[in-house]
């Protein structure tokens, strides 16, 4: 079984995601956590976003594999790397380079052919897995969004500093020429400014149940 689940940033999609995947006994895969760990190895590497041919060759020679929730590189635990300030300024660009994500999808499909995954990102409902069993699509308000990553206590920004970075990627992410954010004719559609984490799982659960 593979359940899709899309969303812009800050929505929640991640927690979600992990709350329905140890419920329903499906493997969490987060297609984001790929772009960040490319996008982390640009700055290693001291490259700007538009250093599209050398990202492109680091992103070949990455060797993706998640343990216990983890994501490695090349073996390596790279988790606590992958939402720092720096990361979160260029994920967006980085992600938007076609031959990135041409990267990132065939690990993700490698990935769901072994097991029962739900997996969450920006495209996985209309580009990596359109005929996935179940489509989600999350959604909130930037204030909304901008309030969870401010209290979250992970990041160095003001809250309208936070809000500006969220808009900016929204901007970005629906307007990339390929894997762009849109929403998915057959997906579940959920608002979720005034819902709970429960209440959107339970939401999600029931969908499961009658298929």
């Amino acid at each position: 079984m593979i359940v899709a689940l899309d969303g812009p940033a800050g929505v929640g999609k991640s927690t979600i995601a992990r709350k329905i995947a140890n419920k329903a006994s499906l493997f969490y895969v987060n297609s984001g956590n790929f772009y960040r760990a490319i996008t982390f190895e640009t700055i290693k590497n001291n490259l700007k976003s538009d250093n599209i041919i050398e990202i492109i060759a680091i992103a070949e020679k990455l060797k993706f594999s998640i343990k216990e929730d983890h994501l490695y590189v090349n073996n390596i635990d790279i988790e606590e790397h992958l939402h720092s300030d720096s990361v979160d300024s260029m994920v967006a660009q980085v992600s938007s380079i076609i031959g990135v994500r041409n990267i990132v999808n065939s690990a993700v499909r490698e990935i769901s052919k072994s097991m029962d995954i739900i997996v969450e990102g920006r495209d996985i409902t209309t580009v990596v897995f359109p005929n996935a069993d179940l489509k989600v699509y999350l959604d909130a308000s930037v204030s909304t969004r901008a309030a969870r990553r401010f209290n979250q206590g992970v990041s160095t920004l003001s809250l309208e500093e936070i809000s500006k970075s969220i808009q900016a990627r929204d901007e970005i992410d629906k307007s990339k020429p390929e894997g762009s954010l849109k929403i998915s004719n057959d997906a579940l559609y959920l608002d979720t400014s005034d819902l709970t984490i429960d209440e959107v799982c339970e939401k999600v659960l029931q969908k499961l149940s009658v298929m």
